[in-house]
C-alpha cells in the first residue's frame, strides 16, 4: 500500500482512546482465507462498504466485503455521529459554476435524501444505535453571523422544503444553549446517533442477507482479467465478477493506480466527557442534546449525548504521531474549556482522531472507476459521512451492476475526481489552509 500519511496514522494508536468501542461488545470477523468467489467483493467495511453490501445480498448477489482492520475500525467508527444535510465543501457559487441551478438544486435534495436513506437503514434492519437530535443548529461566533441567519433560514426553506427555527442571543440560555455563542439557527433535517453501532448493525444486516464479511486482510494487490477482478490478501485471494472500493480517507495511492492523487486525507478530532451530574450540566447551562456545530472555517461541533457526556470535536491537526495526537489533544481541550468554562475541571477520558477525506473540486464521487469495467467507487463526503458515505453505498450497489441507481443520483456526485496538482506532497494544502484559518480567527 502507498498512503500518503505517516504509518502512525493507519495504526491503533489515534483510536487507542476512542469512545465508541466501549459502547459495544467487540465482534469477531474472520480472516479471508484460501481461494473464494463472488459476484461483488467490497473493499471495506465502513458505511459505504456495507451500506452496498445490505442492498446487494439483499437483492440475491453473493457478496464478500474485506476489511484491512474491523469493521467500523476508519472514520466511520471514530466520527462525531452526525447524521445530517452535507457531503460536500462547494458552496453554491461553485456549484452552478460546474452543474448550473438545476444541478445545484438536486444537489440539496440528495442530501435529504441522504438522511433519509440512513434512517431507514436503521429503521427497516431495527438498529438500535442511541439517535437523537431534532436535526442540527448551527451556532452563531460572531455577532454579523447572527444577523444573516434569518435570510439563511429562507434559503432553508427554498432549498429543503422545511421550516428552520432562529434563536437570538438572549434566547439561547432558555433553550439549553448557553455559551458564548450569538445566536443559533436549527434545520430540522438530520439526526445524531452512536456510529459504530450503526455500522455494526449494517455489518449484521449484510450477513444477515448473506454477505461474508472478512476482517484484518488489508488487500495487497488487484488484478483485472475476463473474469472479473482478483483481490489478493496475505491469506486468501478473491475472484469476483465485479468489485466495490470503499475505503475513502484511508485509501491507498494503488489500490487501485486510479485513486492515486484524487483524494485528500485530513483529521478531525473529537473528546468526550466523563457522565457528568445534573448539578454540571446546570452550572454551565448546557442541556440541549440538539447536533450543534459552529460557523468557523474549522469548525467545532459538538453534541450532549443523552447519558450526560459532551462529544466535541473540530478540524485540524497536520502531524500524524505521537507526539502530534499529544499536542492536538491539548489544544482541543483548550478550545473546549473556552467554549464551556464550567466544565473546565470534568475529564475528557476519551480523546482519538480519524481521516476523512476531501476532493479536487470539494464535491463527493460515487460511479465508475474509469479504465476498469465493473469497477466502482465512493469517496470525499468532506466529513458527513454518515448520511452521504451509506447513500453512496446505496447508490452503488446499482451501479456495480450496470442499473439506474433506483433513487436521486445528483450529478455533482457523477463527476469523477481529478487529481490534486502536488500528488503525494498534496498534504501541503492542509498547512496553508490551516495557517490562512488561524490567521484570521476562523
Amino acid at each position: 500500500m502507498r498512503r500518503i500519511y505517516p504509518d502512525h496514522a493507519y495504526g491503533e494508536a489515534p483510536r487507542a482512546a476512542c469512545y465508541w468501542p466501549s459502547t459495544v461488545t467487540s465482534e469477531e470477523f474472520p480472516k479471508a482465507r484460501g481461494d473464494l468467489t463472488c459476484d461483488v467483493a467490497i473493499i471495506g467495511a465502513g458505511f459505504t462498504g456495507l451500506a452496498a453490501a445490505v442492498k446487494l445480498a439483499e437483492e440475491g448477489e453473493s457478496v464478500v466485503v474485506i476489511e484491512a482492520e474491523r469493521p467500523g475500525w476508519g472514520a466511520s467508527g471514530r466520527n462525531g455521529g452526525f447524521c445530517c444535510l452535507g457531503g460536500a465543501k462547494a458552496g453554491d457559487t461553485l456549484l452552478r459554476q460546474m452543474y448550473g441551478e438545476d444541478g445545484r438544486r438536486e444537489w440539496r435534495q440528495a442530501e435529504v435524501a441522504a438522511v433519509e436513506n440512513a434512517r431507514s437503514l436503521i429503521d427497516t434492519h431495527g438498529i438500535s444505535c442511541d439517535t437523537h437530535s431534532d436535526g442540527e443548529t448551527l451556532m452563531a461566533h460572531t455577532p454579523k453571523a447572527a444577523a444573516g441567519y434569518h435570510d439563511y433560514a429562507r434559503k432553508i426553506e427554498k432549498d429543503y422544503g422545511v421550516t428552520p427555527t432562529v434563536l437570538a442571543k438572549d434566547e439561547l440560555a432558555q433553550n439549553g444553549m448557553n455559551g458564548p455563542f450569538h445566536g443559533a439557527i436549527t434545520n430540522p433535517i438530520g439526526f445524531a446517533l452512536n456510529p459504530i453501532k450503526f455500522t455494526l448493525g449494517l455489518a449484521q444486516a449484510a450477513m444477515k442477507a448473506g454477505a461474508r464479511i472478512c476482517g484484518e486482510s488489508p488487500v495487497r494487490r488487484i488484478d483485472q482479467g475476463s473474469f472479473g477482478y482478483a483481490l489478493h490478501t496475505d491469506k486468501a485471494a478473491i475472484r469476483a465478477k465485479r468489485m466495490i472500493v470503499a475505503t475513502n480517507g484511508y485509501s491507498s495511492e494503488d489500490l487501485p493506480d486510479w485513486m492515486r492523487g484524487r483524494y485528500l486525507p485530513t483529521q478531525s478530532n473529537v473528546i468526550v466527557t466523563r457522565q457528568m451530574t445534573d448539578d454540571e450540566i446546570a452550572a454551565q447551562g448546557w442541556s440541549s442534546t440538539q447536533m450543534c456545530f459552529d460557523d468557523r472555517f474549522l469548525l467545532h461541533y459538538f453534541r450532549l449525548m443523552p447519558n450526560n457526556r459532551m462529544l466535541f470535536g473540530m478540524r485540524g491537526g497536520l502531524r500524524s504521531s505521537p507526539a502530534g495526537d499529544t499536542a492536538m489533544n491539548a489544544r482541543i481541550r483548550k478550545h473546549f474549556d473556552t467554549m464551556f468554562p464550567a466544565w473546565s475541571h470534568v475529564e475528557t477520558p476519551h480523546s482519538w482522531n480519524g481521516l476523512l477525506s476531501i476532493s479536487p473540486d470539494l464535491t463527493p464521487y460515487a460511479g465508475p472507476i474509469p479504465g476498469m469495467k465493473g469497477a466502482v467507487t465512493g469517496l470525499s463526503y468532506h466529513g458527513n459521512g454518515v448520511s452521504m458515505a451509506s447513500y453512496s453505498g446505496t447508490l452503488l450497489a446499482d451501479l456495480v451492476r450496470d442499473r439506474v441507481p433506483d433513487r436521486l443520483y445528483p450529478k455533482v456526485m457523477q463527476k469523477p475526481p481529478g487529481r490534486f496538482i502536488l500528488g503525494r506532497a498534496r498534504r501541503a494544502y492542509l498547512y496553508a489552509l490551516y495557517g490562512w484559518a488561524s490567521l484570521t480567527g476562523d
